[in-house]
């Protein structure tokens, strides 16, 4: 297949556009470098969001379009300025794939978009599927929502759309877990909150094996919860995590130090939803990090 990512260079695009290489698949990844080049025969980069840029012209024969593109949530306390880059960053990238899809011919088959499972309302009580109407009206929820609507005109030009919904990716050197494990490294790590909110986390090596298994599985369409199948409350997910360290589990840092220091942005930490896979699960995608235990051995030996 040929695959044209946006937002190719970040944590989950780099891990996607190696296992696609990997498997004898054609790369493009739309850059806003003018300059950027590869060596591999089957990677290659196209700039866009230039005044100049024609990416379309460069885009021939894509088979599945993936949108990962936007300003990082983790970009920084949450200012208005930052909550405005975090929603057009979305927005503005979203509506130039659209018009870039809508010159295409033939079309691309298949367009993936990211998405998160912060459109949930949080809650320690609720557990919440795809099919979930629930949604929150905070901050996250509100821009997820506005996202995956805008992606879903995909859908009136013939393209299969699906919304992958993030939940907490976990990786070594990038995603959640390296400030998690902060403190527990620094043996001050402890419950977080009140311990009760739910983490529905991911390891990052599923997130793009399940990628790929929505890419290649034409049944799944709408939006897929990329979490493990085993979320966490927060208090025993530290503990997991201080195991695997081999660190105490015993400092708490308490919800209102985290509000003080965070802001809006502590609802990442103290609130959380209870999240399970069910189109994954439904059409037969295998977890090979289905626990945290099993996630964490992995990503510590890497």
């Amino acid at each position: 297949m040929k695959i044209a990512i946006a937002g190719g260079t970040g944590f989950v695009g780099k891990g996607l556009t190696n296992y696609f290489l990997e498997n004898e698949h054609e790369v493009v990844i739309l850059t806003r470098s003018e300059e950027k080049t590869s060596s591999h025969p089957r990677l290659s980069y196209v700039t866009w969001l230039k005044e100049s840029a024609q990416p379309e012209l460069a885009l021939s024969g894509v088979d599945v379009v993936i949108n990962l593109a936007g300003t990082s949530i983790n970009s920084g306390r949450w200012t208005d300025e930052v909550k405005e880059s975090i929603l057009k960053s979305r927005v503005n990238t979203t509506k130039e794939l659209l018009r870039i899809m809508k010159v295409m011919e033939p079309k691309p088959s298949t367009f993936i978009n990211a998405s998160a499972i912060g459109i949930y309302q949080t809650s320690e009580d609720a557990t919440y599927r795809e099919d979930s109407l629930n949604h929150g009206d905070d901050f996250l929820a509100t821009t997820v929502s506005t996202w995956e609507n805008l992606a879903s005109e995909a859908e009136s030009l013939g393209i299969r759309t699906v919304y992958t919904r993030f939940g907490i990716i976990l990786g070594k050197d990038e995603g959640a877990l390296p400030a998690i494990a902060m403190p527990y490294k620094l043996f001050a790590g402890g419950t977080v909150g009140t311990g009760r909110q739910w983490l529905s986390w991911i390891h990052w090596k599923d997130v793009v094996r399940a990628i790929d298994h929505c890419m290649n599985n034409t049944d799944i369409k709408g939006p897929v919860n990329l979490v493990s199948p085993h979320p966490l409350r927060m208090k025993e997910f530290g503990k997991t995590v201080a195991d695997a360290l081999n660190r105490p589990h015993w400092i708490p840092a308490p919800s209102f130090a985290l509000k003080a220091l965070l802001g809006e942005k502590s609802i990442l930490v103290l609130e959380g939803q209870h999240v399970l896979p069910t189109v994954l699960q439904h059409t037969n995608f295998t977890f090979a990090y289905p626990t945290l235990k099993d996630a964490l051995e992995d990503i510590y030996e890497e």
